[in-house]
């Protein structure tokens, strides 16, 4: 099937080299030239596991090509995803100028009969809009069915999402474009759910709300266990027993961030308030998140004092393993409320300090070496859960660090292992470990 994906972000390439893999004849369209020229020379412009290797060997065979022109992406095409940005306005709401622009040009530009899916997170009844665009702009003798295909593409896991995925969801109202994109999806052998457009639309949005729920809960009891004396793994675990409630997302932390549950989370409350419906629980979700964005750097004020002059070790910056994005990653809330403290910051991250560098600037320094930035340490907070961090030998902080102050935003380590080694450490959670006393000017 000859297939156009518009957009060469994190959800277009994956979509588009996935299906090229998958068999099928791929455009992708950006507007942005730069980026067009790293992928037709094989280069993805971000990170993403396994995705470079399947984008060179589909060029190579011919079955992915990647276009700034409209007329040899949209005119021959039989399917079209959209799969372009859907930034967040100042007021929580979706800009969706991005989505339009783009069915206007395709309306403009298609030559034959053609399935519109919409891969972009939008709102509810941004479908309908595109529909009356196509019926107002197509040519008149053409058909265009729009169909809503939300995306559940996990960064660090979107081409292993792509092929092994819980379930796609197809919003439809024509059987006809429903079948055809059934048939398009048969090979992958994952559950298809059918809905009606706006149903679709919604489902994409109540399951990242729900995660982020799960997410501040969770954080909610960590904050507790600390003040009862409880530890939070036990207790998710026991929680996690029970398979109405599951083990996933019940890991306490400093908060999610990305380029979605915060996005997501906003924009369904501006959704739900355009219809006059208070969603209390969904705002609470949002502030505890923010709050425990700012745990750590309380807690290291507590045990050391002022953070004027001291030095931090920030490890991780990408607000999740295994990506190179930084797009609302907690890092970014910690070293500003660092800064702000007059601490000294370096940060490691193995991948995403070209993007950091590239939003924060020179206030902080950076390394790929985490031996580097813990030289010398006052402290060190632990921000993403790279397995680099995660697999650090833990003599390692006593003998780089100027104090051995370990506060881990991602319980990285097991408290049994910690005790083995003369380090100070707090966890979320957690009981604190403190085999070192930090010294008695703090």
């Amino acid at each position: 099937m000859k297939i156009t994906v518009a957009g060469a972000g994190n959800v277009g390439l994956v979509t588009a080299v996935c299906f090229a893999e998958a068999g099928h004849q791929v455009t992708c369209i950006d507007t942005q030239r730069e980026k067009i020229e790293m992928l037709e020379n094989g280069h993805s412009p971000f990170f993403e596991p396994g995705l470079e290797p399947l984008l060179e060997k589909n060029l190579s065979k011919g079955q992915l090509c990647f276009t700034t022109d409209q007329n040899h992406a949209y005119s021959e095409a039989e399917v079209i995803f959209l799969a372009v940005g859907t930034p967040e306005k100042r007021d929580g709401s979706v800009d969706l100028s991005y989505i339009y622009a783009a069915t206007y040009t395709i309306a403009h530009t298609i030559k034959n009969n053609v399935i519109v899916c919409t891969k972009s997170t939008v709102p509810v009844g941004t479908n309908d809009m595109i529909k009356q665009i196509f019926q107002q702009r197509k040519p008149r003798h053409l058909r265009v069915d729009v169909v809503s295909n939300p995306e559940f593409l996990r960064e660090g896991s979107a081409v292993m999402d792509f092929f092994l995925g819980d379930r796609i969801v197809i919003g439809v109202d024509n059987p006809e474009a429903a079948s055809i994109m059934e048939q398009l999806y048969l090979p992958l052998k994952i559950p298809l759910i059918q809905t009606d457009i706006r149903s679709a639309e919604m489902i994409k949005y109540a399951s990242n709300a729900f995660l982020a729920t799960k997410i501040s809960f969770i954080n909610e009891i960590a904050n507790l266990c600390e003040k009862v004396e409880a530890n939070i793994e036990e207790v998710a675990y026991g929680m996690g027993m029970d398979k109405r409630i599951g083990t996933s997302y019940l890991q306490a932390g400093i908060g999610y961030g990305g380029s979605c549950f915060p996005k997501d989370t906003k924009a369904l409350i501006q959704l739900a308030g355009n219809v006059r419906h208070p969603f209390e629980l969904l705002e609470s979700v949002i502030k505890v998140n923010q709050q425990q964005h700012s745990l750590l750097v309380k807690k290291a004020m507590e045990l050391l004092g002022p953070l004027k002059g001291k030095k931090a070790a920030l490890l991780g910056l990408a607000f999740k393993p295994e990506t190179d994005d930084i797009r609302d990653a907690v890092s970014l809330t910690i070293i500003k409320e660092l800064l702000e403290e007059g601490s000294i910051v370096t940060a490691y991250d193995p991948i995403a300090i070209t993007n950091a560098h590239n939003l924060i600037g020179n206030s902080i320094e950076y390394t790929t070496n985490i031996r580097q930035a813990l030289k010398g340490a006052d402290f060190a907070i632990i921000a993403t859960e790279w397995d680099q961090i995660k697999h650090l030998p833990l003599f390692t902080y006593p003998d780089y660090m100027k104090e051995p102050i370990v506060l881990d935003g991602r319980n990285c380590y097991s408290l049994k292992d910690i005790e083995q080694y003369p380090i100070t450490y707090v966890s979320i959670g957690r009981p604190t470990i403190t085999n070192v006393k930090p010294a008695e000017q703090h």
